[in-house]
């Protein structure tokens, strides 16, 4: 299969949206064309381009109810992409995640000079340069796969023990950008916002957040007392 254009499917916001809510769950098409503020149409159009490109697959399943089986849609990939865009450099490389036996990188920039005499060094000190960065690009690859099996975990952890979508897709979203306001979240998931609040303060009880001006994030102090507590629970 050749490789997707990853730019392409990212420079539209629908389809963006439509990855969002797919990183979540799985999901069938009448429920996707539910949680975008597009027409069916617009959807399936969206839907069909990311599958031609290899970004997303289909498959049908039966549900619950006596009827058509649904189409569902899954992400097909596990990679990262990088690019830099400068009015010197551009270049861009896909990462493919997985198991990577990386756990330490030592990065030093202070032998490599910022000033140079001739055209030979700057040449060589760009090889340097490169040749550091490719150390952080493996350990950005290890990391990443590492938080790819880790979200993979909590999900079927979260639906397992605490059964509630809405409140997994409101965690799921704060733990990739790290803080959200409820007015984004409401875009996000096509709720209103006092819904969105009262998932929040619902994922409170398991999940302990700061809710506050309008702004809900992880909260990081009570996270860690929690787990202390269970560390003591631990050693009775």
């Amino acid at each position: 299969m050749t490789e997707p254009d990853i730019f392409y499917i990212l420079g539209n916001k629908v389809r963006r949206d439509l990855l969002s809510h797919l990183t979540c769950t799985e999901c069938y098409f009448s429920f996707l064309s539910s949680k975008v503020n597009v027409s069916s149409t617009a959807v399936a159009k969206h839907l069909k381009i990311m599958e031609r490109e290899g970004v997303l697959k289909s498959y049908e399943r039966e549900g619950p109810f006596i009827g058509p089986a649904r189409k569902y849609y899954n992400i097909a990939l596990s990679r990262t992409y990088i690019t830099t865009v400068t009015p010197n450099i551009f270049w861009y490389r896909g990462l493919d995640l997985g198991e990577f036996p990386f756990e330490k990188a030592e990065i030093d920039l202070a032998r490599i000079p910022l000033e140079h005499e001739s055209l030979l060094q700057m040449v060589n000190s760009f090889l340097e340069l490169t040749s550091e960065l490719e150390k952080i690009l493996q350990a950005l690859q290890a990391v990443e796969s590492r938080r790819d099996r880790l979200m993979k975990e909590i999900k079927e952890r979260y639906l397992k023990e605490i059964g509630d979508m809405t409140q997994l897709a409101i965690l799921h979203y704060i733990l990739l950008v790290g803080k959200a306001t409820i007015d984004e979240l409401s875009d996000r998931l096509n709720l209103k916002e006092r819904e969105v609040l009262v998932k929040a303060q619902e994922l409170d009880k398991f999940i302990p957040l700061i809710i506050k001006e309008g702004t809900i994030k992880i909260d990081e102090e009570r996270l860690k007392q929690k787990l202390g507590g269970e560390s003591d629970a631990g050693e009775d």
